[in-house]
């Protein structure tokens, strides 16, 4: 049966098991009443079977089917290391707690019937898993130890608490020590390990690489593309042809740049910059990458499952093959390309007057990088300055505008965070030799102005004309992170205005605005970020919060971004008139799930970005182990206080190394209190500490105060 009938079958079934005429029936009178054969009796078993596992409906044990009662929820289990969980219901903001003796067997990811407790004390809820309908982990990636005839499976995931039995002869050869992918093959029983296969070997832990690889594994990250794929790509990786450029406007004559990192290779935007009287005419050149991957094809089908490139320490994994990402959709200097462009009149107080979207052609004069725009800009180097004479007056011109468009969204509440990113410097073997902080400056500036100016007013065309479309959003926070981030910011001083029924952006902005320069801003900052919501791709516009804008999307970044593609598509289709009932019925059905997928590529993403710089964190200090660090403690929590370095390493200093001292934790003020001698560590304060263990697995580094760093407290009380 195909899955679209199949979902067709289930949703007429339960409709009718849940009209209000319906009683409970036998598989048998409900074939009569739906008229369904002897011979598809079967079909609608299983239909009636799936209806169940996703906890939709009941039988009794007399055989007859009902909708499923109330007390009963139906949601995702998210295990915890420490042997607790949440579920977590489609629709729902508030998951449920699930203790450990209450998880009866779920372990993580498992799709759960759970039965809410009552709540009698007004906090969150909780509740007990009754029954687990389906499994959500098939695979995980981890640690084999062998013995004589069989051998174990401990995870990397901390959420999986159970070791996964291996007999021999499923091991494929795998030796203790090697990292494996392995498959379960039983989820096991109370008192019974989950059994499971090795179905690929990683590697040796010891091995360069294979830290990495098994976190990529361990996110299911695709890796290689097929050969279908790349045949494809050979055939449309070809140079621009005059065809090509029939009917597209002609900027081959614009003085344009590219401005990227130097290590960058798939270059998808090119900026440039005239004057009209006092006027600003900004071109934003996007590769036209739709030209390349077309609707359906092998390749789309592929972009889309990825979603998004993912940048990680060691590698890129690319959502489009190197051949396209860094050859005919790179904007390389001296080349004809295919560009879809937005071009915008801005007037002297940062206004777009008027914009016009079309399909170019483009040839990038020059390949730039931050650095260099930094010196010529910042610096004034005089030898850069006369390697880059003829575009000098151009960048100058991007300096200025680019201020212009960063004052206008300040003035209107726009969230600036100027948090360093992490640069960590690996070695050929993957050891890492340096970390520090990845600044943004003048050029890097230059740039996001200018990309969010070309998002926001590609959005807001598209908005206006009421046609499908994918926009970024951000909603406003939660009144109770809100709050409790204004309890905090009080213990330094700082107030934040709430209305009556949300806070402004222009609170927050104004709040990062008095921490600039301040000890503390790094981690009010950090604070401050953590009270928000995630940003996430929607069909619906409902503004952004963050950049207090009314309309946003993501239309700059197609070689990466699978949204960015799709936008492009839809407005390539618009100038060409093509975009008819037809068309727009046809997106409208398809952009909700490629939204939802989307967002959820690039929560894997980042989560998978984060666990290596981690990893690399771990792998980089346990080379420093003994060294005293000046650091600030960024978090405290009930059972110790964390630390961040300069170079933004963060580790635990745990209660028990702090001294003999008995410490509560006092979430009003956010502080840890010592009960006999009355010390206080709280947020904020600067502590030396030395570093004395590491965990590469859990990714995890343990601090403890410095020595002669003991009565630190009493400057900082």
């Amino acid at each position: 049966m195909e899955k679209e009938q199949f979902e067709k079958r289930k949703k007429t079934l339960y409709d009718f098991i849940c009209d209000d005429f319906y009683v409970p029936m036998k598989v048998k009178e409900i074939a009569i009443m739906l008229r369904v054969s002897k011979e598809q009796r079967h079909e609608l078993q299983e239909v009636l079977d799936a209806l169940i596992e996703e906890g939709k409906i009941e039988v009794s044990k007399k055989g007859k089917y009902t909708k499923a009662t109330e007390k009963y929820l139906v949601g995702t289990y998210t295990a915890n290391s420490r042997g607790f969980g949440f579920v977590t219901i489609e629709g729902e903001e508030e998951d449920i707690f699930i203790s450990e003796e209450n998880a009866r067997g779920a372990i993580h990811l498992d799709v759960v019937q759970v039965e809410l407790a009552r709540n009698k004390t007004g906090k969150r809820r909780e509740g007990t898993i009754v029954k687990i309908l389906s499994h959500g982990l098939n695979r995980l990636v981890g640690t084999y130890q062998s013995s004589k005839t069989y051998g174990f499976v401990i995870p990397d995931n901390q959420r999986m608490l159970q070791d996964i039995f291996i007999p021999a002869e499923r091991s494929m050869g795998a030796v203790t020590g090697h990292k494996v992918v392995a498959e379960i093959t039983d989820y096991g029983k109370k008192g019974r390990k989950p059994e499971g296969k090795v179905v690929e070997v990683i590697g040796h832990v010891n091995d360069p690489g294979t830290d990495i690889m098994a976190i990529v594994k361990g996110y299911d990250l695709p890796i290689e593309f097929s050969d279908k794929i790349m045949r494809q790509v050979e055939n449309v990786a070809k140079d621009v042809s005059e065809a090509d450029m029939a009917g597209r406007m002609d900027l081959r004559d614009w003085q344009m740049v590219t401005i990227d990192g130097e290590e960058a290779k798939d270059l998808d935007d090119a900026v440039s910059l005239t004057m009209e009287g006092e006027n600003y005419v900004l071109g934003v050149h996007i590769a036209d990458v739709t030209n390349y991957v077309q609707e359906h094809s092998a390749l789309d089908v592929e972009a889309l499952e990825r979603g998004t490139s993912v940048y990680l320490v060691d590698r890129v994994i690319p959502m489009l093959p190197h051949k396209l990402s860094n050859g005919i959709c790179s904007l390389n200097a001296g080349e004809n390309r295919l560009a879809l462009s937005c071009i915008m009149t801005i007037d002297k107080k940062g206004k777009v007057i008027d914009h016009q979207i079309a399909e170019t052609v483009i040839c990038v004069d020059r390949r730039m990088s931050y650095a260099s725009v930094k010196k010529i800009l910042e610096d004034k180097d005089e030898a850069e300055r006369a390697e880059y004479e003829e575009l000098v007056p151009m960048f100058e011109r991007m300096q200025e505008l680019a201020s212009l468009l960063r004052k206008k969204r300040m003035s209107r509440g726009s969230i600036d965070f100027d948090f360093p990113e992490t640069k960590i410097i690996l070695d050929k073997n993957g050891k890492p030799l340096s970390i520090a902080p990845y600044e943004r400056n003048v050029a890097t500036k230059i740039i996001e102005d200018f990309m969010l100016i070309a998002n926001e007013t590609v959005a807001q065309d598209y908005f206006w004309q009421e046609l499908p479309f994918v926009y970024r959003t951000h909603e406003t926070p939660d009144d109770e992170k809100i709050h409790k981030l204004a309890t905090l910011i009080g213990n330094f001083g700082y107030t934040l205005h709430i209305g009556a029924s949300e806070v402004h952006p222009k609170e927050l902005q104004k709040l990062l605005g008095k921490i600039d320069g301040t000890d503390e801003e790094a981690l009010i900052s950090r604070l401050t970020l953590r009270s928000m919501k995630q940003a996430k791709y929607t069909t619906d516009n409902t503004g952004h919060f963050g950049l207090a804008a009314s309309c946003y999307c993501h239309f700059t970044s197609p070689i990466r971004r699978y949204p960015d593609l799709q936008i492009h598509r839809i407005i390539k289709e618009n100038l060409r008139g093509k975009l008819n009932d037809k068309r727009i019925a046809h997106y409208e059905k398809i952009l909700p799930e490629v939204a939802k997928h989307s967002s959820e590529m690039e929560r894997r993403a980042d989560e998978a970005e984060r666990e290596t710089d981690k990893l690399k964190k771990a792998e980089y200090m346990e080379e420093h182990l003994g060294e005293v660090f000046e650091g600030v403690i960024s978090s405290v929590t009930g059972w110790g206080i964390y630390v961040e370095l300069p170079n933004t390493v963060e580790g635990l200093v745990h209660i028990t190394a702090l001294d003999d001292d008995f410490y509560h934790y006092q979430e009003e003020t956010f502080e840890l209190i010592g009960e006999a001698t009355n010390k206080h560590y709280k947020l904020g304060q600067k502590v030396r500490v030395a570093a004395v263990s590491v965990d590469k697995l859990l990714r995890t580094i343990d601090f403890e105060l410095a020595k002669e760093d003991e009565d630190l407290w009493e400057e900082n009380p």
